[in-house]
C-alpha cells in the first residue's frame, strides 16, 4: 500500500521559464512525509514530545520528467526496508500516470534529547509495516 499526498505547482515552485526547480521535489516529498505521519497519527509534536524525532541521512533522487506551473502532482510514499532504527522510503512524484521523480530517503530514528539513534517503538513500526512494498 502506498500513501498518496495530492499538491499544485505554485509560482514560488518554479524558475524563470514554469519548470520546478529542482530542490522543491525535496519540499514536495517532506510535505508528503509529513502528511503520511499524520495519517498515521503521529504527528511530529506528539513525537518530539515523547522525545522522537525522524531525521533524513541519505537521499537519492532521480529526476525523469520535468514538472511545470499548475499542475497537479501526487507524491506516493511507501516503505521499501525497515530496520532497527532506521527505514529506507521511495516516493514517487508523479503527474497523472507521467512519473516525474523517484526519491529513495533514508530516515534514523533518534532521541532528541540524547542527539542518538534509538529503536523505532513497535506500536510505529507496525504502523509504518502497511505501507511496506
Amino acid at each position: 500500500m502506498k500513501n498518496t499526498f495530492d499538491l499544485r505547482v505554485y509560482y514560488e515552485d518554479t524558475d524563470a521559464g514554469g519548470i520546478v526547480y529542482h530542490a522543491n521535489y525535496l519540499c514536495f516529498a517532506e510535505r508528503a512525509r509529513t502528511e503520511f505521519l499524520h495519517k498515521l497519527g503521529l504527528t511530529n509534536r506528539k513525537m518530539l514530545a515523547q522525545d522522537i524525532g525522524i531525521v533524513v541521512t541519505h537521499l537519492e533522487i532521480d529526476y525523469k520528467q520535468p514538472a511545470f506551473l499548475e499542475d497537479k502532482l501526487t507524491v506516493e510514499t511507501s516503505v521499501l526496508k525497515m530496520g532497527a532504527a532506521s527505514m529506507i522510503l521511495q516516493q514517487d512524484i508523479k503527474r497523472s500516470d507521467t512519473l516525474i521523480a523517484v526519491l529513495k530517503v533514508s530516515v534514523a530514528f533518534v532521541c532528541v534529547s540524547a542527539k542518538k539513534p534509538i529503536r523505532i517503538p513497535e506500536e510505529l513500526k507496525a504502523k509504518f509495516k502497511q505501507f511496506a512494498q
